[in-house]
């Protein structure tokens, strides 16, 4: 598997389509691939990817992040999935949202749009807030699924105000600290070198290097519920072994068995598109895990080239990271991860 895996990334690097990779791939508990292929960064001058590499995880940020905090404090009482969204944030008791719930933000029903660009008008984080505080809704709550920056972006602020602190700090302390991901976080300050450098950016006139590609939460000063975390794949697969041990690392028990069981199950089977908690679930429709992965995986993505996929049935895991939006926004990365996953899923 491995020389087919590496070969793979390989021939994607030589068409472009990403700048390099960094591959782990987990069974049965087992390491049996890490390994980085290609450069980490291409313009203006070519550099080698590292496994030490830090990437920009996007939106991963959501279900590494966000997720565990809410689902840390659903486990100490302080929240619950049926919770409306205004009983801690009374402004957003608006335009159609009085009864919008925690549950309706995790599982993308929420009615909210997918994206808006608040950065084009220099906004902070409280005025962001403010306007999804006003939004209306786009469809009616409940009825179909949506991918909603904005609904993460909402959770985000539930968190600062049920603990009373900063979104870094709760999860740095809780989820960060105990899993040993000391190279996890936001606004991160490591030596150039380290970064799998994006996209460049016209504001900046120069390619983002340990700036948060995403544009928004660079305009929230590079802190978001939906995106803005840095990490490696060594502090990854510290995550990814944490989830699949029930929520046990290294003896400590981070989140609650009952709670990552919630988190996978499937809340949206009206829609093509199947969502848990938080998780991207193995659906009908196109999965970026591919068409081998049973139908009882969950996992995410981030647009700036990165995934992670859990495939329980076989007790596997893949993390894929690349920064393929050194390129720009090309679409290669959408047929990439599906074929990449087929190939790893064959041999289980």
């Amino acid at each position: 598997m491995r020389d087919k895996v590496i070969d793979f990334l390989q021939k994607e690097v030589e068409l472009n389509h990403i700048p390099g990779a960094v591959i782990h791939v987990s069974h049965k508990g087992n390491v049996i691939l890490q390994e980085a292929v290609g450069n980490r960064v291409v313009f203006p001058e070519k550099a080698p990817m590292q496994l030490d590499t830090v990437f920009d995880l996007a939106s991963l940020t959501k279900v590494v992040a966000t997720l565990p905090a809410l689902l840390e404090l659903m486990d100490d009482g302080e929240i619950r999935l049926d919770d409306r969204v205004s009983f801690f944030l009374p402004e957003f008791g608006q335009q159609g949202k009085e009864e919008l719930t925690i549950r309706h933000l995790l599982t993308h029903t929420s009615g909210l749009p997918s994206h808006i660009e608040y950065f084009k008008e220099n906004l902070n984080t409280e005025q962001i807030l403010n306007r999804i505080y006003n939004q209306e809704l786009v469809y009616p709550t409940g009825e179909k699924v949506v991918y909603s920056d904005l609904g993460l972006i909402t959770l985000y602020k539930i968190v600062e105000t049920v603990t009373g602190e900063k979104f870094t700090d709760f999860v740095g302390r809780e989820i960060f600290v105990p899993l040993e991901m000391h190279e996890t976080g936001f606004n991160p300050s490591f030596e150039q070198n380290r970064y799998a450098v994006t996209e460049f950016s016209e504001t900046l006139q120069v390619y983002k290097s340990g700036i948060v590609h995403d544009e928004n939460t660079e305009s929230m000063g590079g802190i978001s519920g939906h995106a803005g975390l840095f990490s490696t794949v060594g502090d990854l697969a510290k995550y990814t072994q944490m989830i699949e041990n029930n929520g046990v690392y290294n003896g400590k028990r981070i989140l609650s068995e009952v709670a990552l069981h919630l988190s996978r199950k499937n809340y949206t089977g009206f829609d093509a598109e199947h969502r848990g908690l938080g998780w991207i679930l193995k659906g009908p429709t196109y999965s970026s895990c591919g068409d081998y992965f049973s139908e009882s995986s969950y996992g995410h993505t981030g647009f700036t080239g990165t995934s992670i996929w859990f495939d329980p049935e076989v007790d596997l895991h893949v993390i894929l990271l690349t920064n393929r939006v050194h390129f720009g926004r090309k679409p290669p990365i959408l047929r990439l991860r599906p074929r990449l996953h087929n190939i790893i899923r064959s041999n289980f």
